[in-house]
């Protein structure tokens, strides 16, 4: 019999910052070791606990300018002063081979990758349950001064308003649902008919 081939897809997970989009893509990471995470390049320097190769490519802006230049970059972005961008030639080896890899970018990257990968793209946006809640969680990280958390909430309202643009979209109210519901998406979409390689003919071998 025949086998039913399947060309993979990328999956992009949006959110405005602090919604929980990194979250949610490590925890389907962790539950399918056949998901592939697609590793950043940014110019900003590592974190502490950050590995290069692991976390991001920790590159110069030299570097990033060129990637650009090349083509070498699906999307990219300036991102409070330093620059981020998703590699291309990994992703369209992966879905090229059948698997399935996922991002987590913000809007603009989303709009960018669906426009180099036509037919390809999977696109989920992820909503805080209120703006209360979502300026509780970026205090709550202490990662930011007042200042920037008020900055990153009205980019936030801007970026919720592109949430019409996705496939999909969820509100992140419970962790471990939205996590559920997200791999539910990511299944769906691996069953979707334009997806399989070889339908027709292994139909017609089942007699």
């Amino acid at each position: 019999m025949p086998e039913i081939a399947r060309r993979g897809l990328c999956l992009v997970i949006a959110a405005p910052s602090g919604v929980g989009k990194t979250t949610i893509a490590q925890a389907m990471l962790a539950a399918d070791t056949t998901l592939i995470r697609s590793v950043s390049v940014t110019t900003r320097p590592p974190r502490p606990g950050e590995a290069d190769g692991r976390d991001y490519h920790f590159i110069d802006d030299t570097r990033f300018a060129a990637m650009q230049r090349q083509g070498k970059l699906l999307e990219w972005a300036g991102v409070f002063a330093r620059q981020y961008g998703t590699p291309r030639a990994p992703v369209e080896a992966a879905i090229a081979a059948g698997r399935d890899i996922v991002l987590a970018i913000d809007v603009q990257g989303h709009a960018l990758v669906r426009a180099a990968l036509p037919g390809d793209v999977v696109g989920l946006f992820v909503l805080p349950p209120s703006m209360a809640e979502l300026a509780r969680r970026l205090d709550s990280r202490a990662a930011d001064s007042a200042e920037q958390i008020a900055t990153r909430l009205v980019t936030a309202r801007q970026e919720m308003a592109r949430a019409v643009e996705f496939d999909h979209v969820l509100v992140n109210d419970d962790l471990d649902t939205t996590i559920r519901r997200a791999q539910a998406v990511l299944e769906a979409a691996r069953c979707a008919r334009a997806r399989l390689c070889g339908l027709g003919t292994f139909v017609a071998e089942l007699g």
